[in-house]
């Protein structure tokens, strides 16, 4: 049997990222992309990370991960006025890894082409997605990461408590999958 492993590339950011992408002409409004943002208890960002996101986007999924805050009510508003949103809601927690599940089989759902998550607590930035997107539809990769911690301003930024997660489990990620 042939080896069929996946082409991963990681991307940090790069403010060129976007110009690059549309010289290539990649058309990003052609395909069905679809952001899949698992959110707990992100009432405070929520909508800012939704109406940020850029239009080529076609479906973009809320998966309220039973929030007690008012999370659910955000999305409810901003969908009301984009329908490009949808919200699916846990009636318990389940974890990051519980919703973005739900929001997967949803985006398979929709026939999605590209997948992207976009977390809901508006530390990523929109304007990575095309240097993400690119290797994707060119067929040099069959998953993009981006890597916060190559931008030490977005990395200073973030929480220490959060960084310091996020560096544990990016170093158990490496282990588990060989990918150093």
């Amino acid at each position: 049997m042939e080896n069929s492993e996946p082409n991963i590339l990681t991307h940090s950011t790069d403010a060129s990222d976007e110009q690059g992408a549309q010289r290539a002409n990649i058309p990003f409004e052609q395909l069905n992309i679809v952001a899949v943002v698992p959110a707990y208890n992100e009432a405070r960002h929520i909508a800012d990370v939704l109406t940020s996101l850029p239009s080529y986007i076609r479906t973009i999924i809320v998966v309220d991960d039973a929030s007690t805050d008012q999370t659910a009510e955000r999305v409810a508003e901003v969908a009301a006025e984009n329908p490009a949103v949808l919200l699916v809601r846990h009636e318990r927690n389940q974890g990051v890894g519980g919703a973005m599940v739900t929001g997967l089989k949803k985006a398979l759902e929709l026939d999605a082409q590209i997948v992207v998550k976009f977390d809901g607590d508006a530390q990523m930035s929109p304007n990575d997605l095309p240097g993400l997107l690119h290797p994707l539809i060119s067929g040099e990769a069959d998953y993009t990461k981006g890597n916060r911690f190559r931008d030490f301003q977005a990395l200073n930024q973030m929480p220490v408590i959060r960084r310091a997660g996020n560096m544990a489990l990016s170093f158990l990620t490496k282990a588990a999958v060989g990918y150093w």
